[in-house]
């Protein structure tokens, strides 16, 4: 069972905490891992290009000149995909649905797989509890300065905290996400992940089924 520190608001090591291999000892797939990404980012594509086709450009009701004796070629109406201004033939729609389904147990798995990586790097920091003294940025900016480096963050707590959404709401590299919300684009998105310890237990009462 892997096991990583526990710190207290100033920063410092005040024990261990345990951490259940069936949430961060799994092996990590990156196929699984990719195809839940990929799902993800499919479900919040939005189709904004559209173009018209041959049934919706205005005019060319008319055949613009007769079949025979003209030596042209022979056109039945200006609104034809080979005409400039014409309908576009395969163009982009906005009724064009991206969204894909994925089942959840491999949504929780890849989840799990994202996390394990972060522990086995030792990726993951574990704090008592956020309970600060008042909602100040500066109080989280201390804490986060004693803590080991990291490019940037993800802090999860168990439950949406108000106080501490207002903290970090100044913190470009640091983002505020409930443990029970937690995705895998969320968790390729940051370098390294906070989590409060009622973090970590809901994680695993959620995950480890």
């Amino acid at each position: 069972m892997l096991k990583t520190k526990v710190y207290n608001l100033e920063g410092k090591a005040i024990g261990d905490i345990e951490l259940s291999d069936k949430v961060f000892g799994v092996k990590v797939k990156p196929a699984v891992v990719h195809q839940v990404f990929v799902q993800q980012t499919n479900n919040q594509r939005e189709p904004w290009a559209d173009t018209k086709s041959k049934g919706e450009v205005r005019g060319g009701g008319k055949k613009p000149w007769k079949q025979k004796g003209t030596g042209r070629a022979r056109h039945g109406s200006s609104r034809s995909p080979i005409w400039k201004g014409g309908g576009v033939v395969f163009g982009p729609r906005t009724d064009r649905n991206y969204k894909t389904k994925i089942n959840t147990k491999t949504r929780q798995l890849a989840i799990r797989m994202c996390l394990s990586d972060k522990a086995q790097t030792n990726h993951i920091l574990v704090v008592e509890n956020l309970k600060f003294t008042a909602p100040k940025t500066k109080l989280l900016t201390g804490l986060l300065k004693s803590l080991p480096k990291f490019k940037n963050l993800l802090l999860l707590t168990a439950g949406k905290d108000e106080m501490v959404l207002r903290m970090a709401e100044n913190l470009p590299k640091v983002k505020v996400w409930r443990a029970e919300d937690v995705n895998v684009m969320e968790l390729l998105s940051k370098d390294t992940v906070l989590a409060t310890k009622d973090g970590i237990a809901k994680m695993e009462q959620i995950f480890a089924k």
